[in-house]
């Protein structure tokens, strides 16, 4: 999964692993005593099977930049996240698309997050502006707080639900469509509002 620029608290590429795995031990990348990119793993069950996600944040710093190419060639879903309170980090979003078109595989998985939505009174960037540019996009769009975790294990439940219907398909299984689970699980729960 992957971040943005502008210390949003996002994370880059997440790797899948075979269903079922048990997480290794991760350790951090160290590019030197200034440059360490953590990697965490999250075990997701998806309809009794086992999604491993390998989880790198490099914070969307711009020393990780050469880094996340490589990330980017082998990942199966990118998280993008900006910072609701800073228009720097939501305007450099266009250009972690571009790279991510230019250096992911074709089919890689993409959600746009606006993270820190627990400082509505801090907000610079409205909801609609981060539901249009993923419109424009394509790519499914939810708002997240990493502080009281609303809406996380959605986002990553959508990914490892996405990524577990094309390792496993059926022929007679219906496409899993992650723009329609999220705004049904949205609804249904209404966690999105904060009044």
């Amino acid at each position: 999964m992957t971040s943005n620029g502008a210390g949003n608290g996002g994370a880059p590429p997440a790797r899948n692993g075979a269903p079922g795995a048990v997480p290794p031990v991760v350790k951090p990348l160290s590019l030197g005593k200034s440059y360490d990119v953590s990697g965490k793993n999250k075990v997701v069950t998806v309809d009794d099977v086992k999604v491993k996600l390998q989880i790198w944040d490099t914070a969307g710093q711009e020393r990780f930049r050469s880094v996340t190419h490589a990330y980017y060639r082998d990942a199966q879903a990118l998280l993008l996240l900006y910072d609701i309170t800073n228009k720097v980090s939501f305007d450099s979003i266009r250009a972690w698309l571009t790279e991510i078109h230019e250096y992911a595989q074709k089919d890689v998985v993409i959600m746009l997050l606006g993270n820190k939505a627990d400082m509505s009174s801090e907000r610079v960037i409205r909801t609609e502006d981060g539901e249009s540019l993923a419109r424009e996009y394509g790519v499914p769009f939810m708002e997240t707080s990493a502080k009281t975790g609303m809406n996380v294990e959605l986002a990553f439940l959508a990914i490892a639900k996405e990524l577990k219907q094309r390792a496993v398909k059926q022929l007679d299984e219906p496409r899993f469509q992650i723009h329609d689970y999220i705004e049904s699980e949205k609804r249904r729960s209404n966690c999105c509002t904060f009044l």
